[in-house]
């Protein structure tokens, strides 16, 4: 069988995807998160009194550490599959990204194992993020702003 043939083979019993479908999915579960952030900043500006910076702040941590939490217990994964973009695009895919990491590495130890791959899924998004960044904030300045 030849390189041609083989990807043939691949292309027949390889799974479709419904990208409309995952597009309404991603869309949902995406604003789902949204809601339930907003929500989250009401309950703490209401019952602790904090400005709305304040409550913004305590409900990315409550975010991160609730996604982290779930993918060390194992079911955050699942939703990740179903979701995909929904859950990877806000706050919760970069805490399960780093969580994972560190989850895959723990057994090699704190240093070659946590140290060094800690940030191995989220430095690409790190990195292009704040390179996104300075050339946007270049443009600005370039176009006056």
């Amino acid at each position: 069988m030849n390189k041609d043939e083989y990807q043939k083979l691949v292309k027949k019993y390889e799974p479709k995807e419904n990208k409309f479908q995952n597009v309404i999915y991603a869309f949902l579960i995406g604003g789902m998160v949204g809601f339930i952030a907003e929500g989250l900043i009401v309950l703490l500006m209401n019952f602790f009194s904090l400005s709305r910076l304040v409550a913004g702040a305590w409900t990315c941590l409550i975010i991160i550490f609730s996604a982290s939490l779930f993918t060390a217990l194992g079911f955050f994964d699942n939703w990740m599959t179903k979701a995909k973009a929904g859950l990877l695009i806000p706050t919760t895919g970069f805490a399960h990204s780093v969580s994972s990491s560190a989850l895959d590495y723990k057994k090699e130890g704190l240093i070659t194992g946590l140290g060094s791959n800690f940030f191995k899924l989220a430095g690409s998004v790190i990195l292009y993020g704040i390179l996104s960044a300075f050339i946007l904030v270049i443009v600005r300045v370039i176009i006056g702003g």
